[in-house]
């Protein structure tokens, strides 16, 4: 038994090499050429060389390995990890204690929404600086295919967006080992030329970036922000918890991913230290010539790998963000039948590939990329801390002044990186801010405006039992049948049934009231997914729970039902009915007219419920009504 739970834990350590750390991998391919830019005016002196090997040693020390891998893994939300499991944790404690914690609530809501949002940021930098930053290695492997970088990264892009429907169950299987062969590739590298100059060794010692700092105070504040590139990918550390656990990340940080990184960057320090003028592209020119083409064909594997993971982290964000009512609903198509966290969303893909595209032949350089792609990241950073000091303190109900400490450390240094970068906003960080603050307003505003409509249906909604003991006194003419009918409120009226009595005057021998409610924990188990209430005469209520990572499925969810039935929902005798509300924006007090005018685009163009729960088209009954807003 203990040998087929440690083969297990191996095929997922390599399986989590490919998906979690696929873009902290490639970080060396710009993070260095980067941190020794021309424009930053660093002397490529021994002591400079030391100094900035040493920040980027004790950075991915700190920030990754105790940060993350030790703290932040620790707050798993039902074993779920990312920034809006994170808030749901944190806010989930507090809404016990409601009346009281008001402004709590809001600042957590607020934090968790714009880290999300810079997530996506995120997603439209990784897959251009990336793919880019791998082809660029034709420049010095084959100098006259130079001009053709921008014209093959594009094919790639529009390649790897172009297969996203398809899945990535295939892709993934070949994930683990082609990342892996990529870390023992990069680290081969790094002994490589660690052994021609040891001294490199030095910069493990922290004195090095001390006194780098002393001595270039105001150039080694600007370097901070490109030696945060080596931290890139930190996050998904936590938001793929879920999909592998804990312990194979920490394996695969620890025995694989961490060794081979900081070899790559001491053998890329050793490599400045004999020669100065590799600082235009260390990674590359560290290459023996030889291997130089079958190295940038791995290296682009390698970022076409870690574009995956953050597009299809795009998609499972997307998705929890629907199902938290923070986006309108979208088409979404699984991708696969074993693995419910494989989706595909084409209205998002397409947008980010258009964005990346556009991203690309703006910037045409990676370096120049890189002044954008920070301050996504370290804004997320910022919130992570903030929302998981929330989650010590007041979940792990761990003692105060420890708390205050520890995120007192990592505050520190996550403002310290965020300031760096956020002197680059003028040179290309204001796009992922601009980006995810768009993103946050259309969020917010949707949520707002479905908290609206909500409370127009509390206010004008009827109590479902009492209008149906009242119906019953004077029955409607029985058919026979099923008839489902779909309730936005608990325990309340849906006016699709107002309508149907209104109009048809029928009632069907069992009729079904079905509320489907988004809990703030990932997942919920099928034995107790729903609460099936008969109210006689062949009336049932049935309240059904979802985690934030799960999509309702009608029909699912009607056979775990009849399990506790006498008959079964056969399709063609079920019919269900569904309001269709048309948004009337007014001048009632609730949103400015101007958002609410965007908020009813957004509800006219999002795809219907029948479709978003799967209901076969030919059994719904659809009808109309108009609220104001």
């Amino acid at each position: 038994m203990s040998n087929v739970k440690n083969s297990n834990l191996i095929a997922l350590t390599v399986a989590c090499i490919g998906v979690v750390f696929g873009d902290i991998g490639t970080s060396p391919l710009y993070a260095l050429k980067e941190s020794f830019s021309s424009s930053h005016g660093i002397p490529l002196s021994n002591q400079a060389i030391l100094g900035i090997i040493s920040m980027l040693f004790w950075s991915m020390i700190i920030v990754v390995s105790l940060k993350y891998v030790y703290f932040v893994l620790k707050a798993d939300n039902n074993g779920e990890g990312g920034i809006l499991a994170l808030m749901a944790l944190a806010l989930r404690q507090d809404k016990k204690n409601k009346d009281k914690n008001t402004g709590s609530l809001r600042w957590i809501f607020l934090c968790g929404i714009f880290g999300a949002c810079m997530f996506y940021g995120d997603a439209i930098v990784t897959p251009a600086i990336s793919v880019l930053s791998a082809v660029e290695g034709l420049e010095i492997a084959a100098p006259s295919l130079g001009e053709y970088v921008l014209p093959i990264t594009s094919i790639i892009l529009i390649f790897l967006f172009s297969i996203q429907k398809y899945g990535t169950y295939i892709m993934g299987r070949l994930f683990g080992p082609t990342t892996l062969v990529w870390f023992l590739t990069i680290a081969l590298l790094g002994i490589y030329h660690i052994v021609q100059d040891m001294q490199i060794l030095k910069a493990v010692n922290p004195y090095y970036a001390i006194n780098f700092f002393i001595h270039h105070t105001h150039q080694g504040f600007i370097v901070l922000g490109s030696v945060f590139l080596v931290l890139t990918g930190a996050e998904a550390l936590y938001a793929d918890m879920g999909h592998f656990g804990i312990k194979p990340i920490r394996r695969a940080w620890f025995a694989v991913v961490m060794p081979s990184l900081m070899l790559n960057y001491f053998g890329q320090g050793a490599l400045l230290i004999n020669n100065p003028k590799a600082a235009v592209n260390p990674f590359f020119i560290m290459v023996p010539e030889i291997f130089q083409i079958p190295v940038v064909i791995l290296a682009t594997f390698a970022t076409c790998i870690a574009s995956q993971a953050v597009i299809s982290g795009a998609f499972s964000l997307t998705s929890q963000a629907m199902q938290l009512g923070y986006l309108p609903r979208m088409k979404m198509k699984y991708t696969s039948s074993k693995e419910i966290g494989q989706i595909y969303i084409p209205g998002i893909n397409w947008v980010l590939l258009i964005l990346v595209l556009g991203l690309v032949f703006i910037f045409k350089r990676s370096e120049d990329l890189a002044a954008a792609y920070g301050i996504a990241v370290t804004t997320t950073m910022v919130i992570t801390t903030m929302l998981a000091s929330v989650v010590m303190q007041k979940v792990w109900k761990w003692n105060p002044l420890y708390v205050k400490t520890i995120t007192g450390l990592f505050i520190i240094i996550d403002l310290a990186f965020f300031t760096a970068n956020a002197m680059k906003i003028a040179d290309g960080g204001w796009l992922p801010l601009l980006f995810g603050l768009i993103i946050s307003f259309i969020m917010l505003t949707w949520y707002k405006g479905k908290f609206l409509l909500r409370q127009k249906g509390i206010q004008q909604g009827l109590d479902l039992k009492d209008f149906l003991d009242m119906l019953m006194l004077s029955p409607p003419h029985r058919v026979d049948g099923i008839a489902v009918f779909l309730c936005s409120e608990k325990d309340s009226v849906p006016p699709a049934l107002l309508h149907n009595l209104k109009h048809n005057r029928i009632l069907h021998e069992n009729t079904f009231f079905v509320h489907l409610e988004t809990l703030d924990i990932p997942k919920v188990l099928d034995s107790e997914r729903f609460d099936l209430v008969n109210l006689d005469n062949g009336l049932y209520t049935v309240h059904a729970k979802y985690g934030f990572m799960e999509t309702p499925e009608l029909m699912k969810l009607l056979q775990l039902v009849e399990k506790q039935l006498s008959f079964s929902f056969e399709i063609m005798d079920t019919s269900f009915f569904l309001a269709r509300e048309s948004v009337i924006p007014s001048n009632i007090p609730g949103m400015s007219l101007w958002r609410e005018h965007i908020f009813a685009w957004m509800h006219r163009n999002a795809i219907k419920p029948s479709d978003f729960f799967h209901i076969p088209a030919n059994r719904v009954v659809e009808l109309g009504t108009k609220v104001e807003i």
